[in-house]
């Protein structure tokens, strides 16, 4: 296996690290199909393309469907702990526009709609990034073999 494979598809995280991944996979695949499908009281991808457009991310169908996208696709590739880095990355800088598009001039705190969930999300893919997937994953079965 090349070195950057193996780089990409190694771990050094045990199984806390497998529980947060699967966790923060979770939530990701679910406000991904919000956005993309319309699934858990979202509006979809026209509704949401709507709303990036009125934010100033344009073009909001571009933009709806990446960042829909990059939570649906890289929300399941963590769950399954398949390609873990590569998906933390995509959800990292995901979530740094969210943060400073939407949520920065609110404050920390929810109440407010601030960044403090988006900030607990971006310490999970972070850890991910650098940790990898965890020893019950895809990536660890591809690498071992």
């Amino acid at each position: 296996m090349s070195t950057l494979i193996n780089r990409v598809l190694s771990t050094r995280a045990g199984y806390g690290l497998t529980v947060l991944r699967i966790f923060v996979g979770i939530i990701f695949a679910a406000h991904g199909s919000q956005k993309l499908f319309g699934l858990f009281g979202g509006y979809g991808l026209a509704g949401t393309a709507q709303w990036m457009e009125s934010i100033g991310l344009a073009p909001g169908h571009l933009m709806a469907l990446l960042a829909g996208g990059t939570e649906f696709f890289a929300g399941l590739a963590l769950i399954i702990g398949l390609l873990a880095r590569p998906a933390a990355l995509g959800l990292t800088f995901t979530l740094l526009v969210a943060i400073f598009s939407v949520h920065i001039h609110n404050g920390l705190f929810m109440a407010n709609n601030g960044y403090e969930f988006a900030l607990a999300l971006l310490g999970g893919s972070i850890a991910v990034m650098i940790e990898g997937a965890g020893k019950l994953s895809a990536d660890a079965v591809i690498a071992r073999s």
